[in-house]
């Protein structure tokens, strides 16, 4: 579709919707008396004065509507509104004072005057649609007679009501009438497209609902309960919070509705929703009168115990503060508009009187109400009104000026349109003349008095400034209220905060905490919640088919974190790091190896060093019986050697244990297989020194004089073979500290990496072998003379030493931590114990303990026998 075609098809549609209004006002207007009947006569205003520029007014001046029951047989009755709105009267009135105020101002539209008309609205949307079509039709019938007419007001102040506002901001856009709502915050009048004339003086329910949310969040309310308003006000209103409050991680209960016609059993069934939620905190999200209903119900029902939390409709309401409502309301919080004084207002409050306009039945009607009389005569059992009553005397919402909120936004309102005529009409500025004028027309287009209103920028005498956004919004400032007690015990509100939404994000709201009062008059702040707070350490779990805000909390596991209240999900620590036992911290895990301080290694240390001082005693006892033939049978060169290699092997052990490093890696190494390898070299060479010596039974047979080059030779090949695969393999791939924390999760094992585990192989593999090499000659060499069977000995202790590191393999492969060096290290030390007792412990016993077979003779003696 081409966009001509489009402006065509919107053409129509607007012509086709004012022909259709102009030929229903042509049937209204024929059947003048059916209408009057219906509608209450809407051609006639509440208040009126003519004036140059007309103000339109429409106001709730009766709170309720006699409702008859419809029939398609007879005609509908008078549509009647009753019950006097003191609080409305008011607003009305704050409307003709501005007026006033203006008329008298020399400065602000000069030589022009300003006229009113005020409707009554009722509070309702048909009333309102009455309400509209009086205010702009007028009281001549011309208007279906001609297109080329003017409104009879140049502008409209109203309604209270968002969905009235609806109502008359969707008529009087048609001629595009601007229209200012003192009271109407819901969020869908900001729209242009649907509202292009519309303006407010009170802020949108966008950003008051956004602040509610805040407001709960940050008191930690969770779980929530909540009443609205079942109205364009209350369903708006309450589903920009819902939507807000979800993003801010609040659940809400229960949302029920209320309608301001709703019956007595609907009131009730709501009631028993909010007695039987859990929740401990109530939004209420209600307007006046809705507001009364539920009071009166949940007073009847004994509702008390919540913390209520309310929007500005009801929230600063001075009739709600009746002790009759303490027990339920003390407490209570929530935004309203900002509180305000305007100079000379109560004094003409106090001088409204019948007398003024004696025709007009508003004034007659509010006077009974508000002094409990009648001006008939006619009437039994009613007080005559005298018309000597004095307002002074009466406290209600009319007179009250102590809180005047929405009362200023109607003061804004009408200056705001005065400021737009101002424009228009190239009024003079400011100047020392006292008689400014300005250019008058005869026609003012609608249109281009809605282009000035959005174009306003003023202060008042307060110095408060006026202006309109590109939605016909102000800016958005809140007073956070909260019912408190003075000294005397009355109720009052105490401003405890506020919220500016032109400010960035975490500076809209500001709380005075400390000066709050909550419901019961309690200074501890109440919880709401669904769940109880997982505290750090434990973690929400969801409930299934529960709201979000219903939860478990599930401790940790093990390595894992949460150190912030009601986490959704627990932190793995780092690698190196462990959790608590509370699991609200990662600390450093402890790092695990053998040390010194412990008692195993303490238990090895000192084994190891009583080996090593065992040896030396034997080395010395040795040395000492030198010359003996015990000693020198026993070659004491390689004896001493052995020794010595048995010394090392104990003190080898010694770097198995402490922590790890680069150094010590290598070393415990390299100098357990060198010294294994220096030790059975020793034993290997012994053996075969005693098998060649025994051999040589006959003079002819002596042992060669090269005999002892043989054992160097010996005990250097052994060991050089065991130095070279050490040397290559500490080349390649040496040995280094390793932090293992795949074993043990909760701890760092610290070890020595082998780097090469063929390098650690071969080099204990070498060790076997020189064992079985050694082991099967002594086993060979075991049928020699019983009085010197040496070789006997090593065949024991190469048993020992065979099997203690045959079952060391799996012992090592299997045990964890530092329980694997433990494994090394005992095997270490049983294999040396065991080589030194098997192989010097008969010695000793005949050096120390028998030193008369410490004889040559005694050495000789069975091959002696066997000589002769």
């Amino acid at each position: 579709m081409k966009l001509e075609d489009l402006k065509h098809l919107v053409n129509m549609y607007v012509y086709i919707s004012l022909m259709s209004l102009v030929v229903i006002m042509e049937i209204l207007a024929e059947e003048e008396t059916a209408f009057c009947e219906m509608w209450g006569n809407p051609e006639f205003p509440l208040l009126s004065k003519s004036g140059d520029i007309m103000i339109g007014g429409a106001f709730s001046v009766h709170s309720q509507i006699v409702v008859s029951s419809l029939s398609l047989s007879d005609a509908p009755d008078p549509l009647i509104c009753t019950r006097v709105n003191f609080r409305e009267f008011r607003f009305a009135q704050t409307m003709i004072f501005a007026i006033e105020e203006i008329n008298n101002n020399s400065s602000l539209l000069p030589n022009i005057s300003v006229g009113y008309k005020i409707f009554d609205s009722c509070g309702s949307t048909l009333p309102s649609t009455r309400a509209a079509l009086g205010l702009i039709n007028g009281q001549e019938r011309t208007f279906g007679k001609s297109c080329s007419g003017q409104s009879t007001v140049h502008a409209i102040i109203g309604t209270s009501e968002s969905s009235s506002t609806i109502v008359l901001s969707q008529i009087a856009g048609i001629f595009q009438i601007p229209v200012i709502s003192h009271f109407s915050t819901c969020a869908c009048l900001s729209n242009r497209k649907e509202h292009p004339s519309f303006f407010r003086t009170i802020p949108s329910d966008y950003y008051q609902s956004r602040a509610l949310a805040q407001l709960v969040k940050h008191f930690g309310w969770t779980w929530v309960g909540a009443v609205r308003s079942d109205n364009d006000y209350g369903n708006n209103g309450m589903a920009t919070f819902i939507e807000a409050a979800t993003q801010e991680g609040i659940c809400v209960e229960y949302s029920e509705a209320i309608a301001r016609t709703a019956s007595k059993e609907q009131v009730e069934r709501v009631v028993r929703v909010i007695t039987r939620g859990t929740a401990k905190v109530l939004v209420a999200f209600l307007s006046y009168d809705e507001m009364d209903a539920l009071l009166e119900e949940s007073l009847r029902q004994n509702l008390t115990g919540l913390q209520w939390v309310g929007s500005e409709s009801w929230i600063t309401a001075h009739h709600l503060t009746t002790m009759k409502y303490s027990n339920i309301l003390y407490g209570s919080i929530g935004f309203a508009i900002k509180k305000a004084k305007i100079a000379g207002l109560q004094e003409f409050l106090l001088q409204v009187h019948p007398s003024q306009d004696p025709q007009n039945h508003i004034l007659k009607e509010f006077w009974e109400e508000t002094f409990g009389c009648s001006f008939q005569s006619s009437l039994k059992g009613v007080k005559q009104c005298s018309g000597s009553e004095s307002l002074r005397d009466i406290k209600n919402p009319f007179t009250d000026v102590s809180e005047l909120r929405i009362s200023n936004n109607v003061y804004k309102a009408v200056y705001a349109v005065a400021h737009a005529m101002h424009s228009m009409l190239k009024c003079g500025e400011k100047s020392e003349e006292v008689n400014m004028s300005c250019t008058w027309k005869s026609i003012l287009p609608p249109k281009e008095i809605a282009k000035h209103i959005q174009d306003v920028n003023f202060s008042l005498q307060s110095g408060e400034k006026v202006y309109f956004d590109e939605r016909g919004d102000p800016a958005a400032t809140y007073q956070l209220v909260n019912w408190q007690k003075n000294s005397a015990g009355d109720p009052v509100f105490v401003t405890v905060g506020s919220y500016d939404a032109s400010l960035p994000d975490g500076k809209q709201f500001t709380i005075k905490e400390m000066n709050l009062t909550w419901f019961g008059e309690s200074k501890q702040r109440p919880v709401s919640v669904c769940s109880e707070s997982c505290p750090p350490g434990f973690r929400q779990a969801m409930i299934k088919g529960k709201p979000i805000c219903c939860f478990s909390c599930i401790p940790c596991a093990a390595g894992e974190i949460s150190n912030s209240t009601n986490s959704a999900e627990c932190s793995p620590c780092p690698l190196e790091y462990w959790s608590t036992e509370d699991h609200n911290i990662c600390v450093p895990k402890v790092v695990e190896f053998l040390s010194y301080e412990e008692t195993m290694g303490t238990l090895l240390t000192a084994f190891s060093l009583f080996g090593a001082s065992l040896t030396l005693v034997v080395s010395f006892v040795f040395f000492w019986f030198r010359h003996t033939p015990l000693v020198k049978a026993s070659n004491s060169e390689l004896s001493f050697l052995l020794l010595l290699s048995l010394t090392l092997c104990f003190l080898c052990s010694l770097t198995f244990i402490g922590q790890p490093t680069d150094s010590s890696c290598m070393l415990r190494h390299v100098a357990f297989g060198i010294a294994f390898a220096l030790c059975i070299s020793c034993i290997l060479t012994k053996t075969i020194t005693v098998v060649i010596a025994f051999k040589a039974r006959t003079p002819a047979n002596t042992v060669p004089q090269c005999l002892a080059s043989y054992q160097r030779s010996g005990v250097v090949g052994g060991t050089f073979l065991q130095v070279l695969v050490c040397v290559v393999w500490l080349t390649l791939a040496p040995p280094f500290p390793y932090k293992n924390t795949v074993y043990a999760a909760e701890r760092i094992i610290l070890e020595c990496n082998l780097g090469s585990s063929i390098g650690f192989w071969v080099v204990l593999g070498y060790i076997g072998l020189l064992a079985m090499l050694c082991l099967i000659l002594a086993f060979l060499a075991r049928k020699l003379p019983d009085n010197f069977n040496e070789a006997k000995f090593i065949t024991f202790s190469m048993l020992i030493f065979s099997a203690v590191w045959v079952t060391f393999i799996p012992a090592y492969v299997s045990s964890p931590g530092k329980f694997t060096v433990a494994v090394e290290i005992f095997a270490i030390l049983a294999s040396s114990f065991g080589l030194l007792f098997c192989i010097f412990a008969p010695k000793c016993y005949i050096l120390l303990l028998k030193p008369e077979r410490n004889t040559k003779n005694h050495m000789m003696g069975r091959n002696m026998q066997k000589q002769f």
